[in-house]
C-alpha cells in the first residue's frame, strides 16, 4: 500500500496506510523492529491450510473456482438470483466498476466523505465528477463503504438511494455479518456489494476479493477481469476459510476484546474514541502529528489523515510482545 501523504513510496497521490519503509528512513530501525498499526488488517491471520499439489503449478481450474463460489454463497447467505464473482482483491473491481457506466458517458458519482479514497480515484480515472453531498443534484452512481473507513459508520437500508448504480463496499463488514446489506440487493438490481478477504481473515497478500450482484452487472465485470484472475492458492485458501465458521466466531470475540484493550491504552494518554471497528480504532487527539511521532519514536507506525489535524487511526496489535511495544511507545 502507499504511505501517508508526503511519505508515499509508490508515487501516487492517494492516501493510505502502510509506508513503513519511509517511517524506517525517518525514525530508524529495520522493518522487523517496527509494529505496523497503520492498516485495519487482522493481525492474527487465518492459518494456512495444506494446499493441493498443483495449486502453484497449474492454471486455476473451474472446479476450484466453483467450490470457492459455493463457499462464499453459503458464508454470506447470498440471495438467490445474485451471482458471486471472485476477483484479484477488492481493488481490482473497484478500478473497473466505473466503466460499467461507460456506454452512457462519464457522469456524477456521490461518495460521502471522508471514506476509502480508491473509489473516488477510480471514478475520476473514468472521467466522473465526485459529489460529496447528495443534495448537490442527481447522480449516476453512489458509493457507500459499510462500515465506513475510517469512522466505522454503518448505513441502513432506509438511507440507500433509490436510483442509479449503487456500490456497497463491505470490506470490513465480516466483523458484523448481521449488519450486511446484502439482503437489500435482492430487490435492488442496480447494486453491487464488495467483499474483501484480506481484512477479516488477515491475508491481504493473498489478493482475494468478491463482487456480488445481479447477473447483468456481474457478466461485464467478469469479462473485464479476464480468465484466471484468482490464483490457485487463493481459491483453495479462500474455500477453507469461508467454511471455517468456528474460526470466524472465535475471531470476532477476540477482536472485540482487543479493540477494548486498545481503547483503554489510548484513552489513558488523553485520546478519545472517534469511531472505527473492531479491526481499527479512530481516535481524536489534540495533535495527530505529534501523536504519530510519539508512537514512531517507539517504532510503532500509525495512520493519520491529511484532512484532519486531530484524527489518528490504529489497527490492533497481534502478539503480547506487540502490545508491550505499544505500551512502551505510549509511556
Amino acid at each position: 500500500m502507499a504511505g501517508e501523504k508526503g511519505h508515499n513510496t509508490h508515487g501516487s497521490k492517494r492516501d493510505h496506510g502502510g509506508g513503513l519503509d519511509a517511517a524506517c528512513e525517518r525514525w530508524g530501525g529495520a522493518r522487523t523492529d517496527w509494529l505496523d498499526l497503520s492498516t485495519g488488517i487482522n493481525p492474527i491471520p487465518y492459518p494456512l491450510p495444506e494446499l493441493p499439489g498443483d495449486a502453484w503449478s497449474a492454471l486455476p481450474d473451474s472446479n476450484s473456482l466453483a467450490r470457492l463460489i459455493t463457499a462464499a454463497r453459503a458464508y454470506w447467505d447470498v440471495p438467490a438470483g445474485l451471482e458471486v464473482l471472485p476477483t484479484h482483491g477488492a481493488s481490482a473491481p473497484i478500478a473497473r466498476i466505473p466503466f460499467l457506466l461507460a456506454p452512457h458517458g462519464p457522469g456524477r458519482v456521490h461518495i460521502p466523505a471522508p471514506t476509502y479514497n480508491e473509489h473516488a480515484a477510480a471514478f475520476r480515472n473514468a472521467g466522473f465528477d465526485t459529489v460529496p453531498r447528495i443534495d448537490d443534484g442527481p447522480v449516476d452512481a453512489t458509493v457507500l463503504v459499510h462500515p465506513n473507513n475510517p469512522d466505522g459508520r454503518l448505513w441502513t437500508a432506509e438511507e440507500l438511494p433509490e436510483s442509479g448504480l449503487l456500490i456497497i463496499d463491505e470490506s470490513f463488514c465480516d466483523i458484523h455479518p448481521e449488519r450486511s446489506l446484502l439482503p437489500v440487493v435482492a430487490t435492488r438490481p442496480q447494486t453491487l456489494v464488495l467483499k474483501s478477504f484480506g481484512k477479516f481473515w488477515g491475508l491481504a497478500g493473498l489478493r482475494l476479493g468478491f463482487v456480488i450482484g445481479a447477473p447483468a452487472l456481474i457478466a461485464p465485470l467478469r469479462e473485464m477481469t479476464g480468465p484466471w484472475s484468482v490464483s490457485g492458492p487463493a481459491l483453495a485458501i479462500g474455500e477453507a476459510a469461508l467454511t471455517d465458521n468456528n474460526w470466524a466466531r472465535e475471531t470476532r470475540t477476540r477482536l472485540d476484546t482487543d479493540a477494548a484493550r486498545l481503547d483503554t491504552l489510548m484513552t489513558a494518554v488523553g485520546a478519545t474514541l472517534a469511531g472505527g471497528t473492531s479491526l481499527f480504532r479512530l481516535y481524536r487527539t489534540a495533535d495527530a502529528t505529534a501523536m504519530q511521532e510519539r508512537l514512531a519514536r517507539g517504532h510503532v507506525w500509525s495512520r493519520r489523515f491529511p484532512y484532519s489535524s486531530e484524527w489518528i487511526r490504529l489497527g490492533l496489535p497481534g502478539s503480547e510482545s506487540d502490545w508491550q511495544q505499544l505500551e512502551r511507545a505510549l509511556a
